[in-house]
């Protein structure tokens, strides 16, 4: 992600954090699902790259008491919202947020873990990058031997009829969001030299996309 993708941004969503969580709710779909499906293990460490207003990371440390919580994201605004968010539901102690861009290479970085994560997450985030095939080869550079990158966001609709598909694209590109197959095509790219398996959901006629990148035990990516 660059500075300028940052400030348009920051721009977007100094009025809007107001009302994300109220109005997201009914159209960002599967993200629950993502969240019910980690099975997180005692102790792990979870990055959300995009982390908005720290919604997901809340839902997530309520589920999984146990696990240690990261999230950064390029919008101060939204980050102003998650903070508040997290101190009244008095999980300061296990989630920490931070300003980021993605795709730069600095997950391991910003929050002191050289040793990387054991799940990262993206949540309707990277349809809203410039470059998702460089965020994700960014976060998939921060997973652990072993670790997940879980992806939850549009998919290309390619199941609808193509009048809503043109009116639901249209409406999508207002708020600079560009659902596409990249995330999917990279990761689909890079599974053989990382050793790493690949599972794959659509919903909805192909409106959101799951997925779940696993990388072996025995294997940094490369």
């Amino acid at each position: 992600m660059t500075a300028d993708a940052a400030v348009r941004m920051e721009r977007m969503y100094r009025w809007q954090r107001h009302i994300y969580d109220a109005s997201r709710k009914y159209y960002l779909w599967g993200r629950d699902r993502l969240i019910s499906e980690l099975d997180l293990g005692p102790e792990e460490h979870l990055l959300e790259i995009g982390c908005g207003t720290a919604r997901n990371l809340i839902v997530i440390a309520e589920r999984y008491p146990e696990a240690r919580l990261y999230g950064f994201d390029a919008a101060d605004a939204m980050l102003e919202v998650g903070r508040a968010k997290v101190a009244k539901a008095g999980l300061d102690d296990r989630i920490r947020l931070a300003f980021g861009l993605a795709g730069t290479g600095i997950e391991r970085v910003l929050f002191d873990r050289p040793e990387g994560y054991d799940r990262i997450v993206f949540s309707y985030s990277l349809s809203m990058f410039d470059d998702p095939t460089g965020a994700i080869d960014s976060a998939v550079a921060a997973l652990a031997p072993g670790g997940r990158l879980h992806v939850v966001d549009f998919g290309v609709m390619q199941g609808l009829p193509a009048p809503l598909r043109w009116l639901l694209v249209r409406w999508l590109e207002s708020f600079h969001v560009h659902p596409s197959s990249a995330a999917h095509d990279r990761l689909a790219e890079r599974r053989a030299a990382d050793g790493a398996a690949l599972d794959f959901q659509e919903l909805a006629g192909g409106y959101a996309q799951l997925m779940t990148y696993r990388l072996p035990p025995d294997r940094v990516a490369q």
